[in-house]
């Protein structure tokens, strides 16, 4: 007996070749009817024996295609209408945009079979791509993902890529980027005077010659340009940090193949698999003693971050080039990656020596995204391209529509409706005016994507963010703010869909706190709708505000004068001591006595600045988060002992760890792990006063590997169950997706 159903798919379900998908198994099902999109999802017209549609249905849930993400699927009763065949027919728009953008996916073997194959047309066309892969949220300008709502509009299909495009059976049925040689974008070098030089195959191997050569190129990707250059000469490491202003901070390196990779890292079986997977993260792993890399490459660090080719012209570009890359983000300090050629000459003519360049407009700039492997699973730094934007799925639908502005550093924006949190991809720091435009210009593609207005507006309770700032120019928009730490609780709660009780752990650099003050190393008992500040570091002053974060000699000596006097301090011989004259001591003294320019914090990352300075390994940071990534090489496992501390009702006192470290004059690997050791300990003894409560952490604090490992193990083997952040960051990433669910229902 012939019946009918209409199946309504949502998820991640357009540019992934779901409809083809769809036609090829109706077609071995023999069933008629027939598949579309419309701004909401998929939608399957079905019709046949019950049986056969039940099959069907439970193969389309088990096996979607590879980039498929399904949230639901809703099976309906229909009409029979004596379908002949199946078609896939026109999408369809509706008033209601709630489809999920696909992430920009790197490229599948298949078409890197095409690009090296003689034979094939599209032999080494540097932006191939199929319906498994290539561009996709980079691209779009609004849903439904059809070729008239990407930046590949004005490119007119030849006839060769017209039979692919529109046939079902092939990989390529849709694949709203397609194109070749003939038909599509062109590969153009320029120099830094914007003068042409050569185009196609050409232009890439001359690319690869100017590389081998030790010059540094600017390469346009997916989401942005990267700088490039060898990875291997000195000299043209040395030249890039020194046009970029960039003295030590590590450098993400591109590899030709994991081969490669393992002749100078030891990967894990679980690291081998991200740093392979379709969405290609530069990846976080251990380096090995000794590398054939340059040693300017990433100092002072045990670890490098890699990730493969997963671009079409990369894959080209590494037929010629003799060594790995330096692969980074091409922009000035504070601003977002370079969309554009013509802005990227003028900004950065001076630190590039070519450009090589393609006419596909890059609609939405997405950085890399940032990985490594913490317990054997995942952990995100920077959620971008291959994740985001990223989505998490509520219990309920929401009657509201809600739109988080995030943090001021490590920006993202969060929208929520019907069921669905959306998650922007890293945006940045909001330190400059283009990053503050580029944060605007993508609150307005979010709306754009979802016909979306938000009914309520959440952002941070700090003044002076620009985030908050923007917001309190808005009119008729009802306005929430949050604290930046309940913030950071609320978005593992979210991923997790928790809403009960927690023992929330919040330490991080600088957020403003309920009293005024600068918090950052923070416990709360929290629930989605309040918290509680149970317990935080007893507060210190930060002599020279925000000068302060960027010279951990000065955190170290505010914790020195809480703990001794000047004259006590004058006869000791420390590192941090020396890094100032007798009159900065004392005008520093002045400063911290009489609390002029000199907020007070209770910030357990300004403590890492501090346990660095006063162990001698960094009085002056050149990067945000260096102090943390230095203490973590001089840790030593066989080290398990703590430095004492005090914890009060409200107060944890750490001077008696500052006292011993002056007076015990331990060495460096002693302090910092004992210091790593003694901050796991006390997460665990509080938690031991919330017997009933399961432990979220959260903050970028935790973004310490040997920190976060030691901490998770402890409370386990007490049976406590512990939670952390994998879906997004555990940093300020996560921010904008904490203070939307505080408005959740």
């Amino acid at each position: 007996m012939v019946i009918g159903k209409l199946v309504k798919v949502k998820g991640i379900v357009q540019g992934v070749g779901f409809r083809p998908y769809v036609f090829n198994l109706c077609d071995n099902y023999k069933l008629k009817g027939w598949v579309n999109n419309d701004d909401e999802g998929v939608n399957i017209a079905l019709e046949g024996d019950e049986v056969t549609i039940n099959y069907f249905i439970n193969e389309l849930k088990e096996f979607p295609p590879p980039l498929a993400k399904i949230d639901s699927i809703e099976v309906l009763s229909k009409e029979v209408e004596n379908f002949e065949d199946f078609n896939i027919i026109k999408s369809e728009n509706h008033s209601n945009k709630s489809t999920i953008i696909s992430p920009d996916i790197a490229i599948c073997q298949d078409c890197i079979n095409d690009i090296n194959d003689e034979n094939n047309f599209r032999h080494n066309y540097a932006l191939t791509n199929c319906t498994n892969c290539g561009p996709r949220y980079s691209i779009i300008k609004t849903v439904p993902y059809d070729r008239i709502n990407t930046s590949m509009s004005n490119f007119e299909l030849c006839s060769s890529c017209y039979k692919e495009y529109i046939n079902p059976k092939n990989r390529r049925y849709h694949a709203q980027p397609v194109c070749c040689e003939k038909c599509g974008p062109k590969v153009e070098l320029y120099n830094n005077f914007n003068k042409k030089i050569c185009d196609g195959i050409n232009a890439i191997d001359k690319v690869a010659s100017l590389i081998n050569n030790g010059e540094i190129v600017a390469i346009k990707g997916i989401g942005g340009f990267h700088l490039i250059c060898d990875a291997t000469i000195d000299d043209a490491v040395n030249k890039l940090r020194k046009r970029k202003n960039r003295p030590t901070k590590p450098y993400a390196v591109m590899f030709k193949d994991l081969q490669q990779i393992k002749e100078v890292a030891d990967l894990t079986l679980k690291e081998e698999e991200i740093i392979f997977s379709k969405e290609r993260p530069i990846t976080l792993v251990k380096k090995k003693l000794h590398s054939f890399l340059s040693s300017f490459v990433a100092p002072n660090t045990d670890r490098i971050g890699c990730f493969l080719p997963y671009t079409p012209l990369h894959i080209l570009l590494f037929k010629k080039l003799n060594n790995p890359i330096i692969a980074t983000s091409a922009n000035l300090k504070d601003e977002p990656i370079i969309r554009h050629k013509d802005e990227l000459i003028v900004k950065l003519g001076d630190v590039a020596d070519f450009v090589l360049d393609f006419d596909r407009e890059i609609i939405n700039a997405v950085d890399d995204s940032v990985v490594q492997v913490v317990n054997n699973d995942i952990f995100k730094f920077r959620n971008a391209r291959g994740y985001a934007p990223s989505v998490i799925k509520l219990k309920n639908k929401q009657n509201k529509k809600i739109l988080a502005l995030g943090a001021n550093q490590k920006s993202t924006i969060s929208i929520a409706f019907g069921d669905n949190i959306i998650v922007s991809p890293h945006i940045g720091d909001l330190n400059s005016i283009d990053s503050i435009e580029y944060f605007m210009r993508t609150v307005k593609t979010f709306k754009r994507f979802y016909d979306f207005e938000a009914d309520i507006i959440v952002c941070d309770i700090h003044p002076y963010y620009e985030s908050t700032k923007w917001a309190n120019q808005l009119k008729n928009t009802k306005v929430v703010k949050i604290q930046h730490h309940y913030a950071h609780i609320l978005s593992v709660m979210a991923e997790y869909k928790l809403e009960d009780n927690v023992l929330g752990i919040s330490f991080d650099g600088t957020g403003f706190g309920d009293d005024g003050n600068i918090w950052g190393g923070e416990v709360f008992v929290a629930s989605k709708k309040e918290y509680k500040r149970v317990k935080h570091f007893k507060y210190f002053k930060l002599l020279g505000g925000e000068k302060a974060v960027k010279e951990p000699k000065r955190v170290a000596l505010s914790l020195l004068f809480d703990t001794f006097t000047l004259e006590e301090l004058e006869k000791k011989h420390l590192s941090t001591l020396n890094q100032f004259s007798l009159q900065e001591l004392k005008m520093l003294n002045t400063m911290w006595e009489k609390g002029l320019n000199a907020p007070q914090t209770s910030s357990v990352g300004r403590i890492f600045d501090a346990i660095a300075s006063l162990a001698n390994i960094l009085h002056i940071q050149t990067y945000e988060g260096e102090t943390g990534l230095l203490i973590e090489q001089y840790y030593n496992e066989k080290i398990t002992q703590t430095f004492d501390y005090t914890i009060d009702d409200f107060v944890i006192d750490i001077r008696p760890m500052i006292k011993a470290i002056v007076e015990d004059e331990y060495d460096k690997k002693t302090i910092c792990s004992k210091f790593l050791n003694t901050m796991a300990k006390i997460i665990v003894e509080i938690s031991d006063e919330y017997i009933d409560l399961d432990i979220v952490l959260s903050g970028g604090v935790f973004q310490n590997k040997t920190l976060l490992e030691k901490v998770i193990k402890n409370l386990m083997e007490k049976n406590k169950k512990v939670y952390y952040s994998k879906v997004i960051p555990v940093n300020d990433g996560g921010i904008s997706v904490g203070q939307i669910y505080s408005q959740i229902e």
